[in-house]
C-alpha cells in the first residue's frame, strides 16, 4: 500500500463521520469527532473547541454560524436516558478545532491535512463562478495535474509499469471520452508542436470533462483494483465513453468539438505570476 492509498484510508475516519443536512450542507457532531482525535474526556475537547471559537471570533466569522449548539439524548449503563450538549461544526469550525489540538496526536496531523483540503476546495468553489476564463482553466489544470499522479498509482498498482504501457492506458481513456480519437489526433485537431501538452491547450469546460473521466477512473480502479493492462485500459476507456455520453444527454459540445483557447497554460501562468510580482513591486513602493 502507497502513501496516497494510506492518507486516503486515515482521511476515511472523518469522512465516515461528516453528516449532511437536507441542503446538502455538510456538518460534523463535536461528540463523534473527539474519539477520532483521541480525545477520550469531553472537558479536555471542549476547552480545544472554546480555543476553535475564540479564533473564529478572531478570524471575523459570526461563531454561531460555525458552532452550533445542540441537545442530544443518550442511553445510560441503567437504561434510562439523559440529555447532553454538542456542537454541530462546519468544516472551518473542524479546521480550527484541528489547529488548536494537541499537535502531539496523530489524528490532530491528519486532520489538519484534511480539513484543511476541504476548506481549501470549497473556498475555490464559491469563488470559482467568479473567475475569469483564464483563471478557471488554471484552477482546473492544477486538480487535473494532482488526480493524474493518483491515476498513475493506481496504474501502477494494476502492474501498468513501462511508458509505453501507461501512453496505452492513457490513449483509452481519451478514445473513450473522445468517441475515437487517440490523443495523436487530439494533438493534431488542436494544431500543436509536438512537444505541447494538449493538457495545457483545453478551455475550463474541456478540462473539466477530462477531470471528471480521471477522477472517476481512479476511484473505480482503487475500489476493482484491476491488475494488468487491458483490464485497467477497459476502465478507462468505459468511464470515458460514459462521461461522453452524459454530455450528449445533457445536450453538451462534444469535447473534440470545443474551441482551442489561443493561450496555453504555461503562458497564463507566466503572464499573472508577472503580474503578481509587478502588484508586489508597487505595494513596497507604496510603503
Amino acid at each position: 500500500m502507497n502513501m496516497a492509498d494510506l492518507k486516503a484510508k486515515e482521511y476515511q475516519r472523518f469522512e465516515d463521520i461528516k453528516h449532511t443536512t437536507e441542503e446538502g450542507v455538510e456538518f460534523w457532531y463535536a461528540r463523534e469527532l473527539a474519539p477520532v482525535l483521541e480525545y477520550t474526556e469531553w472537558r479536555n475537547f471542549s476547552k480545544v473547541i472554546d480555543k476553535a471559537m475564540l479564533a473564529c471570533q478572531n478570524s471575523g466569522f459570526a461563531v454561531t454560524d460555525h458552532f452550533v449548539e445542540v441537545n442530544k439524548m443518550v442511553e445510560l449503563g441503567s437504561g434510562s436516558r439523559r440529555k447532553i450538549k454538542d456542537h454541530q461544526l462546519s468544516r472551518y469550525a473542524c479546521y480550527l478545532i484541528v489547529q488548536n489540538g494537541d499537535p502531539r496526536k496523530e489524528p490532530i496531523a491528519l486532520g489538519q491535512t484534511y480539513f484543511a483540503i476541504q476548506t481549501r476546495r470549497q473556498e475555490i468553489a464559491d469563488a470559482f463562478n467568479q473567475l475569469d476564463e483564464d483563471s478557471k482553466r488554471l484552477v482546473i489544470r492544477g486538480e487535473v495535474r494532482s488526480w493524474n499522479s493518483l491515476l498513475a498509482d493506481a496504474a501502477h498498482r494494476a502492474g501498468i509499469t513501462e511508458q509505453e504501457e501507461y501512453a496505452e492506458f492513457q490513449n483509452a481513456g481519451y478514445m473513450g471520452l473522445y468517441g475515437g480519437l487517440k490523443v495523436s489526433d487530439i494533438h493534431k485537431r488542436k494544431g500543436l508542436a509536438p512537444e505541447q501538452k494538449i493538457l495545457d491547450h483545453m478551455g475550463s469546460v474541456e478540462l473539466a470533462a477530462n477531470l471528471f473521466r480521471i477522477t472517476q477512473t481512479e476511484e473505480i480502479m482503487t475500489r476493482e483494483q484491476p491488475q494488468g493492462l487491458d483490464e485497467a485500459s477497459g476502465i478507462h476507456h468505459r468511464v470515458g465513453s460514459e462521461v461522453r455520453e452524459t454530455i450528449e444527454r445533457v445536450g453538451g459540445t462534444m469535447p473534440e468539438n470545443l474551441p482551442t483557447p489561443e493561450k496555453s497554460i504555461s503562458q497564463v501562468e507566466r503572464e499573472q505570476l508577472k503580474k503578481l510580482k509587478e502588484e508586489r513591486k508597487n505595494l513596497m513602493l507604496d510603503e
